[in-house]
């Protein structure tokens, strides 16, 4: 099994975005995860559904999401977190495929590893095993009591942005991480997530489109 469970998005001003999901998206902030100092950097998530948007923002120099935001040239698409049952032949798998892993955590509650984005292409990857089979331990430990959006009931699938878009659906294919993935020819010259669908909450939502930390959102 695998599954996306959250996005991220990168941010300069985590304040001004927080603002512009509520707006968008009628939601409140379930959770800050402290966890992610480790990264250089602040964070909060929003429930849609049983689903994550995360929008994180450097808080030092020199980190990962900062150079992004030089190469990107402002707020962009971050990071795709996929739920697996298998981690471990997963990973075993994508070794044997190149795929260098440049994070790993091993909690209790949940183990996670970061794939090396030059290995797979389109966006940085986690894929993450929780002990019990639809917790979410990077949302917090009282996630199912936070109110979900009430624009949207579930992320739908995210799209990667490539200049080279037949060469990246097969290695991610290959890779087996295509799940809810959909692909773009893109303007930039690298590889972005460029946007995300929703399911919205009610018909009369849906075709809405807007704009959150530059990728576009589109109700379904």
């Amino acid at each position: 099994m695998i599954r996306l469970r959250q996005v991220a998005l990168v941010a300069r001003d985590l304040d001004a975005a927080i603002a512009d999901a509520q707006r968008h998206l009628d939601v409140d902030v379930c959770f800050r995860d402290p966890g992610v100092a480790e990264f250089g950097l602040h964070n909060a998530l929003f429930r849609i559904g049983d689903q994550f948007l995360e929008i994180v923002s450097p808080t030092t120099s020199g980190t990962t999401a900062g150079r992004l935001l030089d190469k990107a040239g402002g707020d962009c698409g971050y990071m795709a977190l996929f739920e697996v049952d298998d981690l471990e032949r997963r990973i075993a798998h994508l070794s044997s495929l190149g795929v260098r892993t440049v994070w790993q955590g091993d909690l209790r509650q949940i183990r996670g590893r970061h794939l090396h984005p030059k290995d797979t292409g389109g966006t940085l990857v986690s894929i993450d095993q929780p002990e019990r089979p639809g917790e979410w331990h990077w949302a917090g430990p009282t996630w199912r009591e936070a109110r979900p959006s009430g624009a949207a009931t579930s992320i739908s699938a995210v799209t990667l942005a490539s200049p080279r878009v037949p060469e990246l659906r097969n290695r991610w294919g290959q890779l087996g991480i295509d799940v809810d993935t959909r692909y773009a020819d893109g303007s930039r010259d690298f590889d972005h997530l460029s946007a995300v669908a929703i399911a919205a909450a009610s018909a009369a939502q849906r075709g809405s489109r807007f704009a959150l930390c530059g990728v576009d959102f589109t109700l379904e």
